[in-house]
């Protein structure tokens, strides 16, 4: 009885493993990561801080929950994130207006390792780009942007 047991639930975890959105798009992700880690390496950000500053210099002087709300993050893991930016002089966090905000804005030395960053991001981003071709590029983009979308009706 046991073994059925035990063969019902290893079938069960493959076919989590082979099905589950969050498994698999959570699998994609760190090969992704640990691949444009290994180019953007040579600026001294891992991809997690190159989007983080990319992002702050997008949205400018920002609120931290309202860059959260923007990246889809947590703001308190969004704040331990942000963090080493900030001690690595890359971003600058002050209190907002009514002091109970914090508001984060790129620094100097932040737009200087974007300058380094970007040219190997762009060698990193067109390099899976041709490898899933333009057209599957395209529809993973808008089937990302869709799942996010679901996600928050949930």
């Amino acid at each position: 009885m046991k073994e059925q047991t035990t063969q019902l639930d290893m079938v069960k975890l493959g076919i989590v493993a082979n099905t589950c959105a969050c498994f698999n798009l959570r699998k994609a992700s760190r090969a992704v990561t640990q691949l444009y880690d290994e180019i953007l390496q040579p600026s001294g950000l891992l991809t997690t801080q190159f989007t983080l500053v990319v992002a702050v210099s997008i949205a400018g002087s920002t609120t931290i929950t309202r860059l959260a709300e923007d990246l889809v993050m947590d703001r308190t893991t969004l704040t331990r994130n942000l963090k080493p930016l900030e001690r690595q002089g890359l971003i600058e966090i002050v209190p907002g207006q009514d002091q109970r905000t914090r508001v984060v804005a790129l620094t100097a030395k932040g737009r200087e390792a974007l300058t380094k960053a970007i040219p190997l991001w762009e060698k990193v981003q067109a390099s899976v780009v041709e490898g899933l071709g333009q057209n599957r590029w395209s529809r993973l983009l808008s089937d990302l942007s869709d799942t996010v979308l679901l996600a928050h009706k949930g």
